[in-house]
């Protein structure tokens, strides 16, 4: 293993175990937890596609005139990832990206999509920090979208590179494998798009996604002590950013238990 991914990996292992053990995945055992973690978790689905398309417009030329990117590999490493990602096959074979198949478990959940509707259309006129730190969303959500948008600014492809890869990629198989459980268990014959959503992530990044991730990583990172410090920094800082955002739903839900019981 490179020295880029062993040092990551070893500084990541605490917070990411934490990560995994959280408490939030229990709680999702009625129609309006998962509703309150679908609310909060779409929001993470959207901004993942920036995050992508950041690292897409990094490593290949997506302006014009065209011209020849300096590295081809990394290029079809993020293109495979994007076209995944970007243009997967929904339940009917129809072409969807994950944000869209997102949506459509939502739907089928009963959990309203038009606060996610509105926070994007307003995109359309208003820069992103202002309409994040101006929508009506929870305040974790919010710090997860601005430090999102803040990696995206910095614009250093190696740290974008490293959260979307152990920030996103090579966590989501473990993470929603907990999640899908949960569902099986409280919710049997039912939420079959969310499940689809679920189960095509662990498929695709455990097997495609996250072994051309790394690659990319550690391409960009080149053995280099400065770049993988600084890599390594963002992605425990994402780690900590998804922690506070899990602790954002499982403490939403627990407010709606005791409003239910007083």
């Amino acid at each position: 293993m490179s020295l880029a991914l062993s040092t990551l990996e070893t500084r990541i292992a605490p917070l990411r175990q934490s990560l995994l053990a959280h408490q939030v995945y229990q709680a999702i055992e009625s129609p309006e937890a998962l509703r309150i973690f679908m609310s909060h978790h779409v929001f993470a689905v959207w901004d993942f596609m920036s995050l992508l398309k950041a690292l897409q417009r990094e490593l290949t030329c997506v302006t014009l005139p065209w011209r020849p990117n300096a590295n081809a590999a990394t290029a079809r490493l993020i293109n495979e990832i994007v076209c995944g990602e970007e243009s997967d096959l929904d339940l009917k074979g129809n072409a969807a990206s994950h944000f869209e198949l997102y949506l459509q478990a939502m739907q089928q959940a009963d959990t309203h999509t038009q606060p996610i509707i509105d926070f994007l259309q307003q995109l359309d006129s208003t820069p992103i920090k202002k309409v994040v730190d101006n929508a009506d969303i929870p305040e974790t959500v919010r710090q997860f979208l601005s430090f999102t948008f803040k990696i995206i600014a910095e614009n250093k492809p190696h740290v974008l590179a490293a959260v979307f890869t152990f920030g996103r990629e090579d966590l989501i198989p473990d993470m929603f494998r907990k999640i899908v459980e949960d569902l099986k268990k409280h919710f049997p014959d039912k939420l079959n798009a969310l499940i689809y959503y679920l189960d095509r992530h662990i498929e695709l990044d455990e097997d495609t996604h996250t072994p051309l991730a790394r690659e990319m990583t550690k391409h960009l990172c080149a053995e280099d002590p400065i770049k993988i410090a600084e890599a390594a920094d963002a992605v425990e800082q994402a780690l900590r950013m998804r922690i506070k955002l899990w602790d954002g739903v499982w403490e939403a839900i627990q407010e709606t238990k005791l409003v239910v019981t007083e």
